[in-house]
């Protein structure tokens, strides 16, 4: 199983941690998608508290993925790097790397904005270094070409978040456990101050926990497979 939060600023910071603490009492690590920008004009690296709270984490044992460059540019319906050709895509991942790398938050992970990516952002990713892609269907490792199958379940970031839909995540993340697939739950940052899509994100994990899925974050390991979760 693998939980992931989107979004993170200092806007949503205090929700996350608070949401970050009831995953570590479940003893639940926390995969944390990270932009160079959002909209509203939010720049990470004028955020220094999130930045120490993001590097905190993940010497903790959590996990930061690449979730984009600038979100403010694209449409509203499309994520940022779903349809753009090589060329441009490698322009972006270029500077996000380089905004990351001075924040010292480096990822060789990359989960595609609303979870939709371009092949010419398939085919720029191993280009600059990147080794996973996370995208809406599946983990792939972009070293090993291999894929494991699995679809995010998500609340915000392209999915929506309304009450008949938090339940049916619930159903299909418990679904997903009792056949001994790989569950992915996703949230949006500002919707964990929600009653109903933070308590959404709390029954599937626990719901899967119950099922016996093994808690596990995004990763890429020379010597293991990409992913070990059940």
């Amino acid at each position: 199983m693998i939980v992931s939060v989107s979004g993170i600023s200092e806007r949503t910071l205090d929700d996350v941690a608070t949401f970050c603490e009831t995953m570590a009492a479940r003893s639940v690590p926390v995969s944390f998608l990270v932009a160079p920008r959002l909209k509203g004009g939010y720049r990470l690296d004028h955020d220094p508290g999130t930045v120490e709270w993001l590097s905190d984490r993940r010497s903790s044992g959590d996990a930061i993925l690449l979730n984009g460059f600038d979100d403010a540019t694209t449409k509203k319906r499309r994520g940022e790097f779903a349809v753009l050709p090589a060329h441009e895509a490698n322009l972006r991942l270029m500077a996000a790397d380089r905004v990351l790398e001075h924040l010292g938050l480096r990822t060789r992970l990359f989960a595609a904005p609303r979870w939709t990516v371009s092949p010419g952002t398939v085919t720029a990713l191993p280009r600059n270094g990147f080794r996973l892609l996370a995208d809406l269907h599946g983990v792939t490792d972009l070293v090993r070409h291999t894929t494991v199958r699995s679809r995010v379940l998500g609340i915000g970031e392209g999915f929506l978040a309304e009450p008949w839909w938090c339940r049916m995540l619930v159903l299909s993340a418990e679904r997903v456990a009792r056949r001994g697939g790989v569950v992915r739950v996703a949230v949006a940052a500002h919707h964990l101050r929600k009653p109903g899509p933070l308590q959404a994100m709390l029954d599937a994990v626990d719901l899967a926990l119950l099922q016996g899925c093994e808690p596990t974050v995004y990763q890429w390991r020379v010597d293991q497979a990409i992913l070990d979760a059940a």
